[in-house]
C-alpha cells in the first residue's frame, strides 16, 4: 500500500483529499504546518507528497527545498491558489513533479497521484545500469549519478532526466514539447520556460563555458540538440 502525505493547513480540504485517497486504497497522513512536514517525511517515508504552498511556520517552497536536500526522487504535487507563471516556474525549479491550482477537481488530482506513482514504480523497475559518456562526463542511469572529470556533479532529478533524454537522442533536434512529454510525462501543465531553466542548470554544471556551450546546443525557435 502506497503512503501519501498531505501537507495542507486548510483542515476541511486536507480531510477531503485524505478521505478520497483512502478510498483509492492509499495509506494517508495529513499535517498542517510546514515545519512539521519535514520530520514526518523523514520518519514515515511516504511514496508521494501533496504539498500546499501557503503554510504556517514554513511555506511550501521551503518545505520542498528542505525535502530535496535529503530525497531528490520523492514525487511531489504542489497545491496552490496562485496560478501565476512565476510561481509555477519557481516550484518546478525546486523539482516539483506537478502543480495543481486551487480550486481543483478531485478526479484530476487522483489521476495525477496514480500517474506519478506508476512512473516512480516504472523507474524502480528500469533495465540494468547503462553508462553514457561524452567528453569528461560519465552518466550512470541506474545509480542516477553524473561525474565530470571523476568528480560528482549534483543535479536535480528532472535535470538528470533531461540530460539523459538529450544524450539518448544523440544529435537529433528535440522540440521543447517532446522534452516536456519525455521528462515530465505531460506537456500542457508544464511551461516551456521550465525546460529552459533546467537546460541552464545543466550548462552551468557540465559545460566549460555555459554562455558558449559545446554539448547542449539551442536550436532557435525549436528546442535543443546534444553534440558529443
Amino acid at each position: 500500500m502506497s503512503r501519501i502525505l498531505v501537507v495542507e493547513d486548510q483542515s476541511d480540504l486536507a480531510d477531503l483529499v485524505a478521505r478520497n485517497l483512502t478510498i483509492e486504497g492509499f495509506e494517508v497522513r495529513t499535517v498542517g504546518d510546514g515545519r512539521a512536514a519535514l520530520p514526518l517525511i523523514k520518519s514515515w517515508h511516504p511514496d508521494l507528497v501533496i504539498l500546499d504552498l501557503m503554510l504556517p511556520g514554513m511555506d511550501g517552497y521551503e518545505v520542498l527545498r528542505g525535502l530535496r536536500g535529503f530525497d531528490r526522487r520523492l514525487p511531489v504535487i504542489i497545491l496552490s491558489a496562485r496560478g501565476e507563471e512565476a510561481d509555477k516556474v519557481r516550484g518546478f525549479r525546486l523539482d516539483a513533479d506537478q502543480y495543481v491550482t486551487k480550486p481543483f477537481g478531485l478526479l484530476e488530482l487522483l489521476e495525477r497521484v496514480h500517474a506519478l506513482l506508476r512512473r516512480a514504480a516504472a523507474a524502480d523497475d528500469e533495465a540494468p545500469s547503462e553508462t553514457l559518456a561524452f567528453g569528461d562526463i560519465v552518466i550512470d542511469t541506474s545509480a542516477h549519478t553524473v561525474t565530470r572529470g571523476g568528480e560528482p556533479v549534483t543535479l536535480t532529478p528532472k535535470a538528470f532526466a533531461l540530460l539523459v533524454a538529450l544524450v539518448r537522442h544523440d544529435g537529433a533536434v528535440v522540440h521543447r514539447t517532446a522534452l516536456l512529454r519525455e521528462v515530465w510525462g505531460y506537456q500542457a501543465l508544464v511551461l516551456s520556460r521550465t525546460v529552459d531553466s533546467h537546460i541552464a542548470e545543466l550548462r552551468r554544471k557540465i559545460e566549460d563555458d555555459p554562455a558558449n556551450p559545446r554539448h547542449i546546443l539551442t536550436v532557435f525557435k525549436t528546442g535543443y540538440r546534444f553534440d558529443r
